[in-house]
């Protein structure tokens, strides 16, 4: 009898996993929440907010509730700094400016964001940031002197530093990231993944002491192709997504599955939609099958691990950041939106 009742117990378990990853969407409804003059390229889902930094040095949150914005400007000298890059702990916020200078603030004490550090030299350009613990945290950037740039924090924030090229893999000349969406970066427990413009990852297993580097067949054969986005839903499975912004229709070598940490990868859907792709998170609770990809041609989803995708909404967003198994928040050009999938 016990082992009928532990067999039956399993079965039920069984059967409720496949039910809940086997949920899928066929529409999306798309509703505003801010709109202002500001592009937004990067949010990070907070405890009860979604946090956001763009343009004109713009910053601030959406209450998930209420739907309230709280919004401010940050100025530097006489800079108003470009944000594509945030990130969060329990404690705080942190955003990172793309270009020269290179800006990284963090929520002070006194409830202003205090710059924490600047790097101001020539071809500094900074793509993006997300940590792996409260204590550890990674942004990355463009080469510069033979390597990707990459700063690592290990003291919650307060004090970042750039790690050597002697203790890093070369780079592709000219070899970087697309500042697109904040999701350059993809972090599973201890490991991160870093997607480039030569189609390749940068892969840590030990929180950034150490690195090497795999190949996709991601096309990158053009300044403006390459891997724009990545996520993994386990340490074992991933997706990069990238394409050419410049002709949002091209969709070959444009979609990669990787089931073994990122060593290798496959191509998917080739020749199908979606084209240019910005931004790809799985879908959380889905198994590891649901995904969703944005652009500012609009919203693509797939309930198959990317094998088939079909459009949602021809609406435009440059990222986006799921809340729970059918709420998400995204931001592109002017606007913060909630987007409800069912």
């Amino acid at each position: 009898m016990r082992v009928f009742i532990t067999l039956s117990l399993a079965i039920l378990l069984f059967s409720c996993s496949q039910t809940k990853s086997s949920k899928t969407f066929t529409s999306v409804k798309v509703t505003d929440l801010f709109t202002d003059s500001v592009s937004i390229r990067a949010l990070e889902v907070m405890d009860g907010s979604v946090a956001f930094a763009g343009t004109g040095g713009i910053f601030g949150t959406v209450d998930q509730q209420t739907g309230q914005i709280r919004a401010k400007q940050q100025r530097y000298d006489t800079i108003y700094p470009e944000f594509r890059a945030v990130a969060h702990t329990s404690s705080d916020f942190f955003m990172l400016s793309a270009g020269r200078p290179a800006l990284l603030f963090k929520t002070g004490n006194q409830g202003l964001m205090e710059l924490v550090y600047k790097e101001d030299e020539e071809g500094v350009f900074y793509d993006a940031m997300a940590f792996w613990n409260e204590k550890e945290g990674l942004a990355a950037g463009d080469e510069m002197g033979g390597c990707l740039s990459l700063l690592i924090t290990r003291d919650g924030g307060s004090t970042w530093n750039k790690i050597d090229c002697a203790d890093l893999p070369e780079t592709i000349p000219g070899e970087g990231a697309f500042a697109a969406s904040n999701t350059n970066i993809a972090i599973v427990g201890d490991r991160a993944w870093v997607g480039t413009t030569e189609g390749r990852i940068w892969y840590t297993p030990d929180r950034g002491k150490s690195w090497e580097v795999f190949k996709t067949p991601v096309r990158s054969d053009e300044p403006t192709l390459g891997i724009y986005t990545l996520d993994f839903y386990s340490d074992e499975v991933g997706i990069a997504m990238g394409g050419d912004y410049t002709t949002p229709d091209g969709n070959l070598g444009n979609k990669a599955i990787t089931e073994d940490g990122g060593r290798t990868w496959e191509l998917l859907a080739e020749g199908e939609i979606p084209g240019y792709t910005s931004c790809v998170q799985f879908v959380p609770g889905s198994g590891g099958q649901g995904l969703v990809a944005v652009s500012y041609s609009g919203i693509s989803y797939s309930s198959d691990r990317g094998k088939k995708w079909s459009t949602l909404s021809e609406e435009p967003f440059y990222t986006l950041k799921f809340v729970n198994d059918s709420i998400a928040y995204a931001a592109g050009k002017f606007r913060i939106s909630r987007l409800k999938f069912q």
